[in-house]
């Protein structure tokens, strides 16, 4: 693997950094940006339908990214041999925060398909509960932590 790296080192770190930037900037523009604009619909129904398939898209704009983002972390870790050098920590550390970030992408995933059915069904307090927490804490985490990993990866081009 580590010869295959070396070839495609500049493509393969482009293909991450621009799945970081995908995958966190969707996120920022659709809590920062997006959310916004639905807060100005005033039919409470019409608005929980179009924030559903918002996350939606964008859920199926980020995943690919999110699965090549996770491919490359590992072809770049084997590639510069992070795990048996002094950054082991630090790479470690990235890991687990996609990890996590990619845990709570998930679940997102699962209340947003939950809230869909509960707005089918008419159940419109239901899906307002699993939308609400996707916008206030899930996104909001995400974007934090997938802020921090990055730093630490421009932490990394500077160091290797």
């Amino acid at each position: 693997m580590q010869e295959v790296f070396v070839e495609y080192k500049t493509f393969i770190v482009f293909l991450h950094v621009i799945s970081a930037v995908v995958w966190v900037g969707g996120m920022i523009a659709m809590r920062y940006a997006a959310h916004q604009s639905f807060i100005e619909i005033e039919s409470p129904a019409k608005r929980l339908e179009r924030i559903a398939h918002a996350l939606k898209r964008l859920f199926t704009i980020v995943l690919p990214f999110v699965i090549l983002l996770l491919l490359t972390a590992v072809m770049m870790i084997k590639g510069y041999g992070l795990s048996q050098s002094e950054f082991s920590v630090l790479s470690h550390a990235k890991e687990g925060i996609w990890s996590v970030m990619f845990i709570n992408l998930i679940v997102m995933m699962k209340r947003r398909n939950r809230a869909e059915k509960m707005l089918s069904d008419g159940d419109f307090a239901g899906a307002k509960g699993q939308l609400e927490l996707i916008g206030k804490y899930m996104v909001p985490i995400n974007i934090i932590l997938g802020i921090t990993a990055i730093f630490i990866g421009a932490y990394f081009s500077s160091t290797l």
